[in-house]
């Protein structure tokens, strides 16, 4: 963790440090702006393979959360700064209002989004790490070669006049099962350059400090009535349940003084 005239950055990837510190030093409208106009977030240098997640943390007054979690939403949806699609969206009302985007994208719309979203705002927190894919591309691309040299052996054979009946099923039957891990390879090779051409961001949303202090106080002056009101209500009980003893241990007590007033007057001669 990085801290700097105010400003929180924990990096994932060195790389990405001068972008991420660029900001600092800012009120949070310059930074946004600042953001808007800077480079594009890193990217996977040429031969890594390298998929990036952003997380950002903003503060915005309770009233402006729900319109910018649409905005930015509406944003992605619309392509405005790129390729980029909504993965989820989330939101809460109430006297601490919050909200939730993330969204895959292009590198390049990476820190527009997150000006747009931060803008006249506060950027409390960002975190930028990367993933290294390497390998998992490496034996992607292994799994594919293998698999395609024996189907192109086996369609090769299969071609052969001479074979027999169960030679040919059998080889039917290997070649559709290729044909199968080829598709899911095929799948996994995807899906490993999608996380690598784009970038995950997830931006966070709640209120600001003010509000929610007034939102503390709110709750406490609405729950004085049942609070006051529980806390009699065990004095009650707790007065109903004492009561009865101690009209019994005083009339006890009457009893025990009365007996021995009695006794000590007969003990005294006449």
């Amino acid at each position: 963790m990085m801290r700097l005239q105010g400003c929180s950055w924990t990096l994932g990837v060195g790389m990405g440090a001068l972008l991420l510190l660029a900001g600092c030093g800012k009120s949070p409208h310059e930074m946004a702006s600042a953001a808007d106009a800077a480079a594009e977030a890193p990217q996977s240098p040429e031969g890594a393979f390298l998929a990036y997640e952003h997380t950002v943390q903003l503060r915005l007054p309770g009233k402006d959360i729900a319109p910018r979690v649409k905005a930015v939403a509406e944003a992605c949806q619309s392509a405005k700064f790129g390729d980029c699609a909504v993965l989820n969206v989330s939101q809460q009302a109430g006297d601490t209002p919050s909200g939730s985007v993330q969204v895959r994208i292009a590198p390049k719309g990476v820190e527009p989004l997150i000006a747009l979203a931060s803008d006249k705002g506060e950027l409390t927190t960002r975190n930028t790490q990367a993933e290294d894919l390497a390998q998992q591309v490496a034996d992607t691309q292994l799994t594919q070669a293998r698999l395609k040299n024996e189907h192109a052996r086996l369609a090769e054979y299969q071609q052969r006049r001479d074979l027999a009946v169960a030679d040919l099923l059998t080889i039917s039957g290997r070649l559709s099962e290729i044909e199968a891990g080829l598709e899911q390879a095929n799948r996994a090779s995807a899906q490993q350059h999608r996380r690598i051409d784009t970038q995950l961001v997830t931006i966070n949303l709640e209120s600001t400090s003010s509000q929610r202090n007034r939102s503390e106080i709110g709750r406490a002056l609405a729950d004085f009535t049942e609070i006051f009101t529980t806390s009699l209500a065990y004095v009650i009980r707790f007065i109903a349940g004492v009561l009865p003893v101690l009209i019994l241990g005083g009339f006890a007590l009457w009893l025990a003084r009365a007996w021995w007033r009695r006794r000590r007057n007969k003990r005294v001669p006449s």
